[in-house]
């Protein structure tokens, strides 16, 4: 996947492009992505079109917190088998830009674009002007076609990155991963603790996730581990380790199954299936780990393990 993050560039091969925000690339998203994917059977090549920031942080009324970090997005476009993705600069001269203009000099001048799917909420160009109905104007004249993807729905609601936000900060795991179509996940690379864990027989991983990333509730999950395509599971606990700790650092800290090998420096991702229990500061270690016991113990039942 070639990634393009520069506001002047040309794609000699002809394009089914995906228009969109894609924050979090929940089950709506994946239905654009999985319609400018099917086009590659025509010759054409998938672009993902999106901004290097959202219109909310550039205007600075965006405090919702990432649900996906542009790493991690990069990633799943990748396996998902993206030739190009158009991470284009959001600055004051690139937020002026006229919808026809957007159309005329960058869809099609630019993307040398055949194919567009986009949501039936699409607005683009300066004060989001542009809309679907612009798009097939300009599509019989310059030889493209449009694909409008209607809300996907989930269990009655609109499946949107509001609504997963929303799950992920209840701690509703579940729903938050039905939404997105796979467990909410947070990368880091593992980084050293204070190896607490290890003296009590519990060996953990730590990361620190993103200052930008949205998190849920403090406490303990049953989770995965991924790393390098394998899938571990775990008890994740995300929080400030009260009881050990005053540096008010919140960590995301993994007790993997029958897993013993070193990671540090190795970047993994840590999904998060279901909230087991609030976060808590014990009065002695021991009983710090006479809960955690209690905790694998029933982790297993949870897994089957």
């Amino acid at each position: 996947m070639k990634i393009i993050s520069a506001p002047e560039f040309h794609i000699e091969e002809k394009t089914a492009v995906a228009i969109g925000k894609f924050d979090g690339i929940h089950i709506g998203h994946m239905s654009l992505l999985e319609e400018i994917l099917s086009q590659k059977k025509s010759g054409l090549k998938a672009a993902v079109f999106t901004f290097d920031l959202s219109a909310a942080s550039f205007f600075g009324n965006d405090s919702t917190g990432e649900i996906t970090t542009g790493e991690e997005k990069r990633q799943i476009f990748k396996r998902m088998g993206i030739d190009y993705l158009i991470e284009y600069p959001l600055n004051e001269t690139t937020a002026h830009i006229l919808p026809e203009d957007f159309i005329e000099r960058i869809l099609l001048g630019m993307l040398n674009m055949k194919y567009v799917a986009a949501g039936d909420d699409l607005s683009f160009g300066y004060r989001g002007r542009g809309n679907s109905e612009l798009l097939k104007k300009y599509a019989a004249d310059n030889d493209f076609e449009v694909r409008i993807i209607d809300k996907v729905k989930l269990d009655g609601d609109e499946v949107s990155s509001t609504l997963v936000r929303h799950r992920i900060k209840t701690g509703d795991m579940d729903s938050a991963g039905r939404l997105l179509g796979h467990p909410y996940g947070i990368s880091g690379t593992v980084m050293p603790g204070y190896k607490l864990g290890r003296k009590l027989g519990f060996p953990t991983m730590n990361i620190y996730p993103d200052k930008e990333k949205i998190l849920p509730p403090n406490g303990v999950y049953y989770s995965n581990v991924i790393y390098e395509g394998s899938s571990y599971p775990g008890l994740t606990n995300i929080g400030i380790r009260p009881t050990v700790s005053d540096e008010g650092r919140i960590s995301v800290e993994t007790y993997l199954y029958d897993f013993d090998r070193d990671m540090y420096g190795k970047k993994i991702m840590t999904q998060l299936l279901k909230f087991k229990r609030c976060e808590e500061k014990f009065d002695s270690k021991e009983a710090l780990k006479a809960t955690i016991d209690k905790d694998i113990e029933e982790g297993r039942a949870f897994f089957g393990i």
